[in-house]
């Protein structure tokens, strides 16, 4: 029986655990034997007790030497790497186009990593979609974050008093995150624009209540797997300007634009944050890859011209409960293309293996954390 080791979430900040009472009632149908080190589910709200109950093992640092399988939420630290087995087979975010240390590293211990960022959006991957599910909550926070540091009411009120107006929030980026907020806003009542340089994003956007902000010119740019392509500078510039213009009556804007292993593009100016009214706030999820607001820091808020940027890459962990049982859950998913009749075995021929491995007996096989690997970005 394969043995599954689930260690303490060690990253700063990080909250989450990658397995759950609830996922363990998958895993217990694939024959594994999950080992959980013990109080790693403390900050999440889960006790041993409750893993215990659900079938795991709860165990120490030194039950690691002998899984064949490890999960985890944030990415190793080199001491983690060095001491997970040769060969064992990690379940993981790696972030590998910030992480690239830490990638050479897993592919020098011969370690078979599947990064869960890197799992295809296909309709059979839904279940092991680990982005969208911790995108979900990140939408959700962003906006309760946002009506909790404004000085406003969200919705419209008419007292006695006379009318207060609906605040106006912008949304930048129609997928996952951004349609979660824009849901989420428009249950408090809030007045929503939305950009994105998707065409199907317009209508999401309208079958929610929300307002699509139209770029001149702008054609479908569409990714591969659903994602937005990167732009060129003529089009940021046009998107820019409009964005300037609507930016300049937003009480909040909640920014989620990413393109998969590269820097997320900036979107607000330092011009832009001028031109919106004091006392407003700007969220950034894409916090963690450089913003999509040019003066947003990971460390903090910064204050600009009475507008304050509020980094939030790391609100998932902020709802470590919630966060954790859909993320269990993904693994648990990813977890039943591993085991066959009780054994682990890697089906490389498997789009969704194949398209989430990211090194594998001693090399490095994504080909575009290879390239930056081989030129030097280390």
């Amino acid at each position: 029986m394969p043995t599954l080791y689930v260690p303490r979430e060690t990253a700063a900040g990080e909250r989450r655990l990658a397995a759950t009472p609830a996922s363990l009632r998958d895993l217990a149908r694939l024959d594994l034997d999950v080992v959980i080190e013990s109080g790693a589910g403390a900050a999440a709200g889960i006790s041993d007790e409750d893993l215990e109950a659900a079938g795991a093992r709860i165990g120490g640092p030194d039950d690691l030497a002998t899984a064949q399988l490890v999960a985890r939420v944030a990415p190793p630290s080199p001491a983690e790497v060095a001491a997970l087995p040769e060969g064992a087979v990690l379940l993981s975010f790696i972030a590998p186009h910030r992480n690239l240390e830490v990638v050479r590293a897993l592919a020098e211990r011969r370690v078979s990593t599947l990064a869960m960022e890197l799992v295809p959006r296909i309709s059979r991957a839904q279940s092991m979609d680990a982005l969208s599910s911790q995108a979900n909550i990140a939408g959700y926070r962003a906006v309760i974050t946002a009506a909790y540091e404004l000085d406003k009411y969200f919705p419209l009120f008419m007292t006695s008093a006379g009318t207060i107006r609906p605040a106006n929030l912008v949304v930048l980026g129609a997928g996952v995150a951004g349609l979660q907020a824009v849901a989420t806003a428009r249950r408090l009542g809030a007045v929503v624009k939305v950009s994105d340089i998707r065409a199907a994003a317009k209508e999401e956007v309208a079958s929610l209540g929300a307002n699509f902000i139209d770029i001149p010119d702008a054609a479908d740019l569409t990714g591969e797997g659903g994602y937005a392509k990167e732009v060129g500078e003529d089009f940021l510039s046009r998107q820019r300007h409009v964005l300037t213009e609507v930016l300049s009556g937003a009480n909040a804007v909640i920014t989620t634009a990413q393109i998969p292993g590269r820097p997320a593009p900036t979107l607000v100016t330092t011009a832009m944050v001028e031109a919106m009214p004091p006392g407003s706030v700007v969220i950034d999820l894409a916090a963690a890859d450089g913003g999509n607001c040019e003066l947003t820091d990971t460390a903090g808020v910064v204050e600009h011209g009475g507008v304050r940027i509020l980094p939030g890459h790391h609100f998932p962990s902020e709802m470590p409960g919630e966060a954790s049982t859909m993320y269990g859950r993904n693994i648990a998913g990813y977890c039943g293309l591993l085991i066959t009749d009780g054994q682990l075995a890697l089906d490389l021929e498997d789009e969704v293996v194949a398209g989430s491995l990211l090194t594998h007996d001693g090399a490095v096989v994504h080909e575009r954390t290879a390239e930056l690997l081989e030129g030097g970005a280390a």
